[in-house]
C-alpha cells in the first residue's frame, strides 16, 4: 500500500503551526525590523532594533558585528539620508534631515553569534525607515 503524504496528513504529523508570538509583539515598535540570517543548519530569523536620541549624527552600532555588517548599516544610513525626501523621513524635530541632531542606536539582538555578511543592508534600511517615519 503506497504512502501518501498530502496537506491533511502533512497537518497531522508536524501538528499545528508555531506562532512566535515575540515577533509580533516586536514588529508593531517603530525601529523594530526582521530580517533572515544564514547559518551552517539552514538560516534564522534577524531582529535589528533602533533608537535614537537627540545627538550629533553619531551611529552607535551593537552586537557582535562583522566589517560587512557595520559597512551596511553605515550605506543603509547614507541611502536614507539621501532619499528622505522622497519617503518623508525625518528627524526628531520634523526636519528633512533625518541624522540632523539624531543619534542613532542599532542593536542587533543574540550578540553571544557574530553576525557578518551583505544580506543584513535590506534590514537595516527598513528598520531605520520605519524609525524614521514613526
Amino acid at each position: 500500500m503506497p504512502i501518501v503524504i498530502d496537506h491533511v496528513a502533512l497537518r497531522d504529523i508536524l501538528g499545528p503551526p508555531v506562532f512566535e508570538m515575540e515577533v509580533s509583539e516586536r514588529l508593531t515598535l517603530p525601529g523594530v525590523s526582521v530580517g533572515l540570517a544564514w547559518t551552517p543548519l539552514g538560516g534564522e530569523i534577524l531582529f535589528v532594533e533602533a533608537s535614537r536620541m537627540e545627538g550629533e549624527g553619531q551611529l552607535t552600532l551593537t552586537s557582535q558585528l562583522g566589517d560587512v555588517m557595520k559597512e551596511s548599516a553605515h550605506l543603509a544610513i547614507c541611502w536614507l539620508r539621501a532619499n528622505a525626501k522622497t519617503y518623508q523621513l525625518t528627524n526628531m524635530v520634523g526636519g528633512p534631515d533625518p541624522l540632523e541632531g539624531t543619534d542613532i542606536h542599532l542593536h542587533f539582538p543574540g550578540g553571544d553569534v557574530t553576525k557578518d555578511g551583505p544580506s543584513a543592508g535590506v534590514t537595516i534600511v527598513t528598520c531605520l525607515a520605519s524609525l524614521f517615519s514613526g
